[in-house]
């Protein structure tokens, strides 16, 4: 399911939504030392701040590496502010304030080259935010580096359907996760459109550029299998346990994801079939291996077919067109913000209630 990419940060329009793109790298240790530009904020030895933001965007000269950012929203009249990143990476889901009434609010980004989609385009030095919502409002901003004890990531090893998307109307859900995650919680997303299991084992810019990048304790979620067509079940099976075993001898917790459903509906308004339960050309049932190898190799599992496929069939074939970009493509695999929102908030909901991380970092 690889498609074209189109234009990255320079092209992203500032809307409600901020596309700041959290770069990863996930080091045993912060290795690197934020390189900021020559402001008075440098040489005072403060944070880099609002000295580096205009009313839409904020651009710090940043290093590769894990940053904390603290923004105060709000100021003398009622406003609403949401904060994305890199590559239109959603950092801080939409926030209200009273006039008058200043918010404070945290998050941790990864910073990394390339900045988006492993295999893509470099994307821009340094951490880009766009400050966005239906009246944004930043009054204050502070950058600093993540110290490597008190934060952990989420990595994510996945296709087209998980990645940080380049452009609209396109969106993975692993783009829409990070604004569900507090301070000390970042997410590198290494998903990659086109992937399979095989392409990512075997790709120098995948599987081994994401391992010794592994901390101990980080999360690694696994989602591969909309472009595993042709991709036996012996092999499907070896490919995720070879998965599972490499984030383990990290000290990395693999956590197993079964693929979000495609829309594809039966005429009784259901999703039993093997196109839309990711049964390949070999009759090989994506979720139900993903289920055996989880139980087999005690992994956490999200069921993320079953979650999405009671939710697709609970809208119906019209209500449920909007998760997708059936409307805008014809296209019933790849989400749309709101479909690929929907399906975070699934992830996050299960990530919580198996105890998979705290919740005082969630939002």
């Amino acid at each position: 399911m690889r498609r074209t990419t189109i234009t990255l940060l320079a092209g992203l329009t500032v809307t409600t939504a901020l596309s700041a793109t959290p770069a990863l790298s996930a080091t045993p240790a912060l290795s690197a030392t934020p390189a900021l530009s020559d402001t008075p904020a440098q040489a005072s030895g403060r944070a880099p701040g609002i000295e580096n933001c205009t009313s839409t965007a904020c651009h710090f000269d940043l290093a590769p590496g894990t940053y904390d950012v603290r923004v105060r929203l709000g100021g003398d009249t009622a406003a609403s502010t949401g904060i994305s990143g890199e590559t239109r990476r959603s950092l801080l889901p939409e926030t209200p304030t009273e006039a008058g009434e200043p918010v404070a609010r945290s998050f941790t980004v990864n910073v990394r080259t390339p900045e988006g989609e492993p295999t893509g385009a470099e994307g821009t030095p340094g951490l880009d935010l766009v400050i966005g919502g239906s009246a944004p409002a930043l009054a204050d901003i502070r950058v600093t580096p993540a110290r490597p004890h008190h934060s952990r990531q989420i990595f994510l090893v996945g296709d087209s359907t998980v990645c940080d998307q380049p452009g609209d109307p396109y969106s993975g859900w692993g783009q829409q996760l990070p604004q569900y995650l507090r301070k000390g919680l970042s997410v590198a997303n290494y998903a990659d459109s086109g992937e399979s299991t095989v392409s990512y084992l075997a790709n120098p810019q995948l599987f081994p550029t994401v391992q010794p990048l592994i901390r101990k304790g980080d999360l690694v979620l696994i989602q591969l299998a909309h472009n595993d067509k042709q991709t036996d079940e012996p092999t499907y099976r070896a490919n995720l346990e070879a998965l599972v075993a490499g984030v383990r001898d990290k000290g990395g917790r693999p956590v197993l994801v079964t693929p979000i459903v495609r829309r594809w509906f039966n005429t009784d308004g259901t999703l039993n079939n093997g196109t839309a339960l990711l049964v390949n050309g070999l009759g090989v049932d994506h979720p139900a291996v993903t289920r055996s190898v989880a139980a087999a190799r005690n992994v956490p599992l999200i069921d993320l077919t079953a979650k999405t496929k009671a939710m697709v069939e609970s809208l119906g074939v019209e209500g449920s067109k909007t998760l997708y970009l059936y409307n805008e493509k014809r296209d019933n695999t790849h989400t749309s913000a709101r479909g690929a929102t929907a399906y975070a908030e699934l992830v996050r909901d299960e990530l919580l209630a198996q105890h998979l991380v705290p919740e005082r970092l969630v939002r």
